[in-house]
C-alpha cells in the first residue's frame, strides 16, 4: 500500500474546498442556484456594475468561477483551472476595492482570497491524488502554467481596462458642476 503523503493529502483538501466554493459561487452566476440571478440577473448586475455586454460578462464570470471550480476540485487541468478561477476574481476585486479590503464593509478580501488560493493551486499544481497526476499530467505541464496564467492575465486587464474606460465618463459627469 501507498505511503499517504501528507503535502498531496493537503492539497487535495485546498483543491476541492476552493473549487467547491468557486463552483457554487459560480452556478448562482450560470443556473440561479443558491440564491444567485442566474444568467439573466446577473447579466443586468454585470451592466450595473460597468462589465459590458452583460449576458457575455455574466456566462464568463460564471463559466470562470464554476469551470475553474469544478476542475479545480478534480485537479483536472489545473493550471488552466486556476488561472481561470483568479482572472474571474479579479473581476470580483475590482467591483469591491472601493469600499476597501474587508468583507464585513463589503471589500475585497473573500474575492482575493479565492483568487489567490485558486492561483497558487494552479501554480504548484494537482498533488498525487488528482485526475491530473492519473492522467500522467497532459494537461499539467510547465507550457500550460505559463500560457494560462500569461492568456487570463491580459484577458482579465482587458475586460477591466475596458470597464474603467466605461466608467470614467459617468464618473465625470457625476463631477460636472452644476
Amino acid at each position: 500500500m501507498a505511503h499517504l503523503n501528507r503535502r498531496d493529502l493537503g492539497l487535495f483538501v485546498l483543491r476541492a474546498g476552493t473549487g467547491a466554493v468557486l463552483a457554487a459561487h459560480g452556478t448562482q452566476k450560470l443556473l440561479g442556484w443558491f440564491g444567485g440571478g442566474g444568467v439573466e440577473g446577473t447579466a443586468a448586475a454585470m451592466e450595473h456594475m460597468g462589465f459590458t455586454p452583460g449576458r457575455e460578462s455574466a456566462v464568463a464570470a460564471g463559466l470562470g468561477e464554476a469551470g475553474g471550480g469544478v476542475l479545480l476540485a478534480l485537479g483536472l487541468a489545473t493550471p488552466a483551472a486556476g488561472a481561470a478561477a483568479a482572472g474571474a476574481m479579479a473581476g470580483a476585486v475590482a467591483v469591491h476595492a472601493p469600499a476597501g479590503f474587508f468583507a464585513q464593509s463589503g471589500g475585497y478580501e473573500y474575492p482575493a482570497f479565492l483568487g489567490f488560493a485558486a492561483a497558487a493551486i494552479g501554480l504548484a499544481g494537482p498533488g498525487r491524488y488528482s485526475l491530473d497526476h492519473a492522467m500522467g499530467h497532459h494537461f499539467d505541464q510547465p507550457w500550460t502554467v505559463a500560457l494560462a496564467f500569461t492568456g487570463c492575465a491580459l484577458a482579465a486587464a482587458g475586460v477591466l481596462s475596458k470597464r474603467s474606460k466605461a466608467q470614467a465618463p459617468a464618473e465625470s459627469a457625476d463631477e460636472a458642476p452644476v
